[in-house]
């Protein structure tokens, strides 16, 4: 019995709980700033990315950033939860970590793979839809007003695939209505935001040098292009440092799964010799 006591006592050398811990707080440290790398990401996108998604025909923009968001602050919540299931050994607290760890594995791997596809449908997309947008919406929706607003401005175009796109547009007919046309005294025929130089009602004249002639759909595919693809880098990339597979086996998800699996274990052990001892 005194050699089950000591043993149960030594926290010493490189297979105590004690090391264990260490080692699961280190990857819990490190897995907490995954998450906020996450979650950085997902919110860059909104603050500063997501001036355009009016303009996008479906939501898996919108939704994969949803998803990277979520994750972020899944990543954080269950951070906390295995440092406190590591510091009080508690084995509810470990293995809510070890299965909401796979959780996380699945949703990084899902948004990034949705960011991935997408990047590669966009170009189609808006090819069949942007110039239904700029012809139906502007003037119409104010939502959509703006965003085509901005886009024209920051990138310098005009029109979905060329400026003649307006003329068919609901906003062209109302501009130049017949007694708009009586006051004005010659026909707008694209937006002051398609000039080169903007003043007032200068896209009465459609001329290289006072528009631009670029479409703007290549400058906006290439836009969420890239966003999807910075989105899916991080969001595969961090999946694949918690998880990586060779082909035959996991390498690492469970890394963090398996340091609480052994605390765990170890938990259960010490409290099964603690009541053989009591008896």
């Amino acid at each position: 019995m005194a050699t089950n006591n000591r043993r149960l006592r030594r926290d010493d050398g490189c297979c105590s709980v004690n090391f264990l811990k260490y080692i699961a707080f280190i990857f819990n440290f490190l897995f907490y700033l995954a998450g906020v790398a996450v979650l950085a990401m997902g919110v860059w996108t909104i603050g500063w990315k997501f001036d355009y998604t009016v303009l996008l025909p479906t939501q898996t923009y919108k939704i994969t950033t949803y998803i990277l968001i979520g994750t972020g602050l899944l990543v954080l919540l269950v951070g906390i939860l295995g440092c406190l299931g590591v510091l009080r050994e508690s084995r509810c607290s470990l293995l809510s970590f070890t299965f909401l760890l796979l959780i996380v594995f699945l949703l990084e791997a899902v948004a990034g793979v949705l960011a991935y596809v997408y990047s590669e449908q966009i170009g189609t997309e808006l090819r069949n839809s942007l110039n239904g947008t700029i012809v139906n919406g502007y003037g119409v929706d104010p939502t959509v007003s703006s965003a085509l607003k901005t886009l024209h401005l920051q990138k310098q175009c005009c029109g979905a695939e060329n400026f003649e796109d307006w003329r068919a547009s609901v906003w062209f007919a109302s501009m130049n209505e017949e007694a708009h046309l009586k006051e004005r005294g010659f026909p707008l025929l694209t937006p002051d935001f398609c000039c080169r130089t903007i003043s007032e009602k200068c896209g009465k004249r459609d001329h290289p040098s006072n528009i631009y002639y670029d479409g703007c759909v290549t400058a906006l595919e290439d836009e969420i292009r890239r966003q999807s693809i910075i989105i899916g880098a991080v969001a595969l990339g961090l999946s694949l440092v918690q998880a990586k597979t060779d082909g035959q086996d996991l390498v690492a998800s469970a890394l963090g799964a398996s340091l609480q699996t052994c605390i765990i274990i170890y938990i259960e052990f010490r409290q099964s010799h603690s009541i053989q001892m009591l008896h």
